[in-house]
């Protein structure tokens, strides 16, 4: 389960994602045609200085009748043409039969005069013609056969054919999704190239008597008009269209008085007289796809996929997505994703303004979202686990507002462990024997008030932020200073304890109005460096509290009773709280276990408190005189002043100065050495 919620389980993710581009499926590739669609067309459109179109639209058929018009009058629309000034006719009409009106000899007598460049077809089927088709001249530069392979070439007419300046075929090659993006430039027929009606409107138009090619183990790399200089192809001779060129357009019905000698396409817009194809500029007819390839070879516009774009494209989501997932590790590291994917995009956008590279930004952005969405879903889920832990933890321990700050803020446990100086507060009930021989067989009742002297507790630590490590039996363990910070933990232990200690007189009262007989409690307070943290097996831990600090808090709280106090403070505490809190020192003592003495403190309360309900403070005086004296064993001087200090205090050490007098004159009868160290060695815990 640790490895599946690692960030870099998102790996696989990549992988799958670079699998699924290299195997290139058709929704993979039809998304990165369209994205190419976006590009193309995302350029300024300009009006084309060099090309017009002419359409026989349906008001041209009003005009002059239905349609096909006798080749008579076609002769006449070129004548008309070539009056108004066009630079080269292009008759984008495949005439492959004889014109039924018997008016082919007028067409071929105006071809004759006038250059106009007609379409012819290439097909899968065999072809029965007395003549070939038109091809003009080619130079092939390097070996093999190349270009897109059609069985024949339809021609037109004979007329058309033989009188024609130029011929070439206008056979589109749809993308898988049926979308044209590229125009073959040549085609390959019975091992002899053709030009496309674009490349063979170029060659015309420069005058040109052939184009040459130039072929590389099959591969078309470029083809050839001299007057305008290579023309940058892929493999199979085809060309990016660029749509940022529109041709004027003109209605047959309505022309101008001059072409200003740009080339003119003539072409079918009649409704029921052509088919548009699919761009990516959208449906447009045929004749404005060859405007259009026109303007790009002519412009010297380069669209092209790079032979290194795929490899690049999978460099980048490799890269971006290893950088990411490294990002995981900071909350808002997803930033840099989304910045990663905008720049892929941009990129993108840069590489085909500047260069003409096509080059895909989909599937990298998509990868990149994937990856990261994958890293950062991990990422919550480990948190989500971690806060469900803390909460599992802590939620009956701590103040739900430190439970909220934890699960914010999961880095302030530390998972393992860490020393840190804390104040530990050990409690035990007194008179727990008592209390269950009244319960007698009853242990569901029993139980309940244990339950509610434990919640009685428990109301004091919670308040005061403190955290409850465990319940031992009828003691409790519980510390400040952690997993929260806290800079008076000290002076907030002891807040605690003397809070928990007037709640076990509250809850005395209910007690003993039900009958039974009331408790006590003894709490022992130590301030201490101490390993904090999740500790225990592999299978199984807990946040707990280890060291010395502890076991020493859990000493103190044993001795209250011996010393006839409710709360015992150690040293390092009394030091930390003594400018708040009155203390009073109650002995050096050797707790079992231990040789080194230990100055122990009860606590009167605060000095805010007592300034106004007793003279404590030349009571302290005293008090501390009568512990030099017992050090310095003047035991008979020290049991006069106990004597004297009972009902100092408000009646708090009573019982203190009982159990010291009796100290005093157990000491009286021991052999003591002159230099004796004045600390006394607990036998007991």
């Amino acid at each position: 389960m640790k490895k599946l919620l690692s960030p870099w389980m998102a790996l696989i993710t990549l992988c799958l994602m670079l699998f699924i581009r290299v195997e290139d499926p058709s929704f993979v590739e039809s998304t990165r045609l369209r994205y190419f669609d976006q590009l193309i067309t995302s350029k300024e459109s300009t009006v084309s200085q060099q090309v017009a179109v002419v359409n026989i639209d349906d008001e041209t058929i009003r005009q002059q009748g239905q349609f096909p018009f006798p080749r008579g009058q076609y002769a006449s629309i070129i004548a008309d043409l070539y009056r108004r000034n066009a630079g080269l006719v292009v008759f984008n009409i495949f005439l492959p039969d004889t014109d039924r009106f018997g008016q082919d000899s007028k067409l071929g007598t105006v071809l004759k005069e006038y250059p106009v460049v007609f379409p012819q077809v290439a097909v899968a089927d065999e072809i029965k013609t007395s003549y070939p088709p038109f091809r003009p001249g080619v130079s092939v530069i390097g070996e093999g056969q190349a270009g897109i392979n059609y069985g024949n070439i339809y021609p037109n007419v004979r007329t058309v054919n033989e009188n024609a300046k130029g011929i070439g075929i206008v056979n589109v090659l749809p993308e898988l999704d049926g979308v044209v993006r590229r125009i073959p430039m040549l085609v390959q027929s019975n091992e002899r190239l053709y030009p496309s009606i674009s490349l063979e409107t170029l060659r015309v138009a420069a005058g040109d008597p052939s184009f040459q090619v130039k072929v590389n183990d099959g591969s078309i790399e470029a083809v050839r008009i001299p007057a305008f200089g290579k023309i940058p192809t892929d493999n199979y001779g085809r060309v990016w269209v660029d749509w940022s060129s529109k041709p004027t357009e003109y209605s047959l019905a309505s022309l101008p008085e001059n072409f200003e000698g740009r080339i003119v396409i003539v072409g079918l817009t009649g409704r029921g007289l052509n088919n548009p194809v699919a761009t990516a500029r959208g449906e447009v007819f045929p004749h404005y796809l060859q405007a259009a390839v026109l303007d790009t070879v002519a412009n010297g516009t380069n669209i092209s996929r790079p032979d290194w774009a795929t490899g690049a494209e999978l460099l980048t989501i490799v890269v971006i997505c290893i950088i990411t997932l490294l990002l995981t590790r900071w909350k808002h590291g997803y930033v840099f994703a989304i910045i990663f994917a905008g720049a892929s995009y941009y990129a993108s956008y840069e590489l085909f303004i500047r260069s003409g590279y096509l080059v895909d930004a989909i599937w990298p952005i998509l990868t990149i979202g994937l990856v990261s969405f994958h890293g950062y879903v991990v990422k919550f889920l480990v948190e989500l686990r971690q806060k469900l832990q803390i909460k599992k933890q802590f939620g009956s321990y701590v103040n739900p507002t430190v439970v909220e700050m934890l699960q914010k803020d999961p880095s302030l446990i530390r998972l393992g462990g860490e020393k840190k100086d804390l104040s530990i507060v050990m409690t035990d009930l007194r008179g727990f024997t008592a209390l269950g021989e009244s319960y007698g067989e009853d242990v569901e009742g029993l139980t309940k008030i244990m339950n509610d002297y434990m919640t009685a507790l428990s109301v004091p630590v919670l308040k005061n932020n403190g955290t409850l490590i465990k319940f031992i039996g009828d003691a409790s363990l519980h510390i400040h200073g952690a997993p929260l910070a806290d800079t008076n933990h000290a002076k907030t232990a002891v807040q605690t304890a003397i809070e928990m200690i007037d709640a076990i007189r509250e809850f005395n009262v209910e007690l003993t109005a039900n009958g039974r007989p009331p408790v006590g409690m003894g709490a022992g307070v130590n301030t201490g460096p101490t390993l904090v943290g999740n500790i225990g097996s592999k299978e199984k831990f807990g946040y707990d509290v280890l060291g010395d600090s502890v076991s020493t808090a859990a000493r103190l709280e044993g001795q209250t009773k011996g010393y006839g106090v409710l709360l015992i403070i150690g040293p390092e505490t009394n030091k930390l709280v003594e400018d708040e809190y009155a203390t009073l020192e109650l002995d050096c003592i050797a707790v079992k276990g231990k040789n080194v003495g230990l100055n122990i403190y009860t606590v009167l309360g605060r000095h805010a408190d007592l300034m106004k309900t007793s003279a404590y403070v030349p009571e302290t005086t005293a008090h501390e005189k009568m512990l030099t004296l017992y050090r310095m064993q003047k035991f008979d001087l020290a049991i006069k002043i106990c004597q004297d200090l009972k009902g100092a205090f408000n009646g708090f050490m009573d019982d203190y100065y009982e159990i010291w007098i009796n100290r005093c004159e157990e000491m009286k009868t021991k052999d003591l050495p002159t230099d004796w160290d004045g600390i006394y060695r607990a036998t007991s815990k």
